[in-house]
């Protein structure tokens, strides 16, 4: 009895294949005719792709090799047709996954560019994605000179700009199935842009899926000196929102770092984008630590062009002096101990004002948290504790400082 079901089932199985392999080449013969029509074609395209079947990646790489041979043959009439025509043929092998269709998918794009009249940029979206779906990394230089040239392009006329943002989501597509990183950058560029919003977003949704750690390309925006702050201050972002390790992060802030001190602009946003990008920067430093030595200039800048602004950023400060007592280096302790001395010089001859009071609760606390056996932090906080300038607060403030480093 089971050997008997076995049977029935393996000939019922074969029955479907052979019947879906002559339905597949009953399509092909009808679909090659020479007398047929573009419209024609597009009613077979349509069966194959409503009948569901499987195993036809040859049928739909055929079908478009075909319709590419007869583009010269497509009129003005026939524009619309063909490009449906590629759209299933295109959907078609990427659900099939046909590799061996990557160079006549490009050519498809190639065909059917927004950049050329009367195509819509429907068959150009539909063959990118497909580029990428079939895993056509070999043209990804290509997709990415194509993004290139649609980010540097302004469209004011509102269907062409429709058309090619079509073309611009299929690019965003292939470049993140190819999960190459320099596709990140045009992404990125796309998300930053002039785009409508869901074009944005679909390349901020995107960026996060090209690559886990893309540290030194957003580090090279970063410097580009041909970005604006706010671009700079995105990209600065984005890393924020990525898998890179620690270390990645640590390097990327220093640059983020170095450039909003080194950025000169008068623009008052400008400058709100570069002040936020450093704050951020300093707390990332804080968290994964100092890439190297070079960093505590730009630290000592932030606390010292702070210092003295008659409209300092606290959080700048704050900011700075956790990420010192957190490196807990001998750079950062003596940078600390460099902020107690001027504290305790102004402290001495004036002014001393809530900001200077603010600061130095701040730095003696971040002395503290270092732990540090300096010899001569410990002088200093002896010297200031019996100091009678210091109000008694501020002396609390010293003592417990001393007993966290076991100072007698």
């Amino acid at each position: 009895m089971k050997r008997f079901l076995f049977t029935l089932i393996f000939c019922f199985v074969g029955m479907t294949a052979f019947s879906q392999a002559l339905d597949v080449s009953y399509f092909r013969g009808d679909y090659l005719k020479e007398e047929g029509t573009f419209e024609d074609r597009l009613r077979i395209l349509e069966a194959v792709r409503d009948a569901r079947l499987t195993g036809v990646g040859s049928f739909f790489h055929e079908a478009l090799k075909y319709l590419l041979v007869r583009g010269a043959d497509i009129t003005i009439a026939d524009r619309s047709i063909a490009e449906q025509s590629a759209v299933i043929l295109c959907e078609g092998l990427a659900e099939e996954k046909y590799a061996d269709a990557a160079g006549d998918l490009w050519q498809t794009v190639v065909f059917f560019d927004v950049a050329r009249d009367n195509n819509e940029g429907f068959a150009m979206q539909a063959a990118l994605i497909a580029l990428g779906q079939v895993g056509g990394k070999d043209y990804t230089p290509h997709v990415i000179q194509r993004l290139n040239f649609f980010n540097a392009q302004t469209f004011s006329d509102v269907e062409t700009r429709r058309r090619v943002q079509r073309a611009v989501t299929g690019c965003i597509r292939a470049l993140e199935s190819f999960h190459d990183i320099e596709g990140y950058k045009p992404v990125f560029f796309v998300y930053v842009g002039s785009y409508d919003k869901n074009i944005q977003d679909i390349a901020s949704n995107t960026l996060p899926n090209i690559v886990d750690d893309p540290g030194e390309v957003i580090s090279a925006i970063i410097r580009d000196p041909s970005n604006n702050p706010r671009v700079k201050y995105d990209a600065w972002k984005e890393l924020l929102r990525t898998r890179a390790p620690g270390a990645s992060k640590s390097n990327v802030a220093a640059v983020a770092l170095s450039t909003g001190w080194n950025y000169s602009t008068t623009d008052v946003n400008f400058q709100t984008n570069l002040r936020e990008m450093r704050k951020g920067a300093i707390d990332t430093i804080r968290q994964f630590g100092a890439p190297d030595d070079s960093v505590f200039t730009n630290l000592e800048k932030s606390y010292s062009s702070n210092f003295i602004n008659n409209t300092p950023d606290y959080d700048e400060i704050r900011f700075t002096l956790n990420a010192l007592a957190s490196i807990n280096s001998e750079p950062a302790v003596e940078l600390l101990q460099k902020f107690l001395r001027e504290l305790h010089d102004r402290r001495r001859s004036g002014p001393w004002a809530r900001k200077e009071r603010q600061c130095f609760e701040w730095v003696i606390y971040a002395i503290g948290a270092t732990g540090t056996q300096s010899s001569s932090i410990r002088f200093l906080l002896t010297t200031i504790q019996r100091d009678s300038k210091y109000t008694s607060q501020e002396r609390k403030w010293v003592e417990s400082t001393m007993k966290a480093l076991g100072i007698n």
